[in-house]
């Protein structure tokens, strides 16, 4: 996997795959030749059968991402066509981590900030250290965030805390994220790691197809009624009833035994 930048790093071990915002500098402020990278590496994981989840994570301590290089708006994002322009290519990496079919996990320490926030919102489940911040300051910047980040907002936390953290910009402790449903859960910084360990050891042992049907189908219900694909939904059942996993998940629960299972 070739990346247009070493300020994002993608390693694979043990079914995880590990992709983290290697720019400590600058608290993981995330650059545009981050966020290529990003669909770089989603599209990698996405590929290998291997890859059974993802965990994402930001270099040292102080940060997970603390939003968008701000250094680089000047020359990146001078106008509302070049602001377009660069939308468009994080836009880009922000689907590619809404459409990752595979468990997706935001491992938090230190600034949640921004674009960083709205990169954690992305993942399945939001595992944070007690001395993480979060926080969107848009409204510090004079900026307008799109339609999809608000909208997974509002489905974290509804349309009262979503104005709240918005409109006035002030950052959360990680017990009042956890409170109000942004996050997952809650550990001492020192049990990150390990509670994060806990979660993707949990997940690579489970069938991928039936986890990638759980989180397509909650997908679906999450969408007004008439848009959703109860075709889809249905194949998706049939898949998992079709499957090889199936046949290995009745046969090892008969035996009394750890099933092994393959995503066929």
């Amino acid at each position: 996997m070739k990346l247009a930048t070493d300020k994002m790093i993608a390693e694979k071990k043990n079914g995880v795959g590990w992709m983290t915002f290697n720019n400590p500098e600058r608290r993981n402020a995330t650059s545009l030749e981050m966020w290529q990278a990003i669909g770089v590496i989603m599209e990698e994981f996405s590929r290998d059968p291997d890859v059974k989840c993802c965990v994402m994570k930001g270099a040292g301590d102080k940060a997970f991402v603390s939003g968008a290089d701000i250094s680089q708006f000047k020359e990146k994002r001078n106008d509302a066509d070049a602001a377009a322009e660069y939308d468009k290519i994080s836009n880009d990496a922000r689907q590619k981590l809404a459409q990752f079919q595979k468990p997706l996990i935001a491992m938090i320490r230190g600034y949640c900030l921004g674009g960083g926030l709205g990169v954690a919102m992305n993942a399945d489940f939001r595992i944070a250290s007690e001395d993480s911040q979060f926080g969107i300051p848009a409204a510090r910047l004079g900026i307008a965030y799109t339609f999809d980040n608000i909208k997974r907002l509002v489905d974290l936390v509804g349309p009262s805390y979503a104005k709240e953290i918005l409109v006035t910009a002030r950052q959360l402790g990680a017990a009042e994220a956890y409170q109000i449903g942004l996050i997952n859960r809650v550990v001492p910084a020192n049990d990150l790691e390990k509670a994060v360990a806990d979660f993707t050891d949990a997940i690579t042992v489970n069938a991928p197809l039936s986890m990638k049907a759980s989180k397509l189908i909650i997908a679906e219900i999450l969408k007004d009624k008439d848009a959703r694909d109860y075709a889809m939904i249905d194949d998706l059942k049939r898949e998992c009833f079709d499957s090889n996993d199936y046949k290995e998940g009745r046969e090892a629960f008969m035996e009394k035994r750890k099933p092994v299972f393959t995503g066929t």
